[in-house]
């Protein structure tokens, strides 16, 4: 039987590396897979990056509103499994899709995304919030901090200063540097007492 998998971790751990590493065992082993991704995430239009050099193009990048059950039913025949990056910008209802493609279709469904966003919440991200509600295996890719302990947050600075508010997306626009980094608590404390 399919299942539904969540793969979280703080920036910087690698989500999108481990993806493209299961595409190629996949696609090593002479089976397709289909790579998606929200077209939220626009910062290098329709392909997957890694910090260390791998990348493909997506198969689709989706809207809010695309039904992403119909859109793969419809498609995509013949694929071994869905592959999703930034999950965390799933809205709740293709999270469920995910969920329908896993039971209706049989086909595996592997989301990798952030657990919480800059200010901390898990409700700030509502494709993570319904994936860690509904997945049948949840699992942490662990990362460090500056400091070498484990990295739990994902924090925002803005010209060097961590800023805990603002908008969940926030588009460079050249003339504020924006920053994200993987802290510990420890860290992310030491940062919020120096505002």
């Amino acid at each position: 039987m399919a299942k539904l998998y969540f793969r979280y971790g703080a920036m910087g751990c690698g989500k999108t590396m481990q993806l493209l590493q299961v595409a190629f065992n996949y696609e090593e082993r002479g089976m397709k897979v289909c790579v998606i991704k929200p077209a939220t995430d626009t910062k290098n239009g329709k392909k997957l990056l890694t910090r260390i050099g791998p990348e493909r193009d997506t198969d689709l990048c989706f809207s809010r509103e695309m039904n992403l059950y119909e859109e793969i039913s419809k498609n995509y025949k013949d694929i071994a499994c869905v592959l999703v990056d930034e999950a965390q910008f799933l809205t709740p209802a293709q999270a469920d899709q995910l969920m329908e493609i896993v039971i209706k279709l049989n086909i595996p469904v592997m989301a990798y995304g952030l657990r919480l966003n800059f200010r901390q919440e898990d409700s700030g991200f509502e494709g993570s919030t319904r994936l860690l509600q509904i997945a049948h295996n949840i699992e942490e890719i662990k990362t460090i901090c500056e400091c070498g302990h484990k990295a739990l947050l994902n924090c925002r600075f803005l010209n060097g200063k961590l800023v805990t508010d603002g908008p969940d997306i926030l588009i460079d626009d050249g003339t504020t540097e924006i920053e994200y980094r993987a802290l510990c608590p420890a860290c992310f404390y030491k940062y919020k007492n120096q505002k």
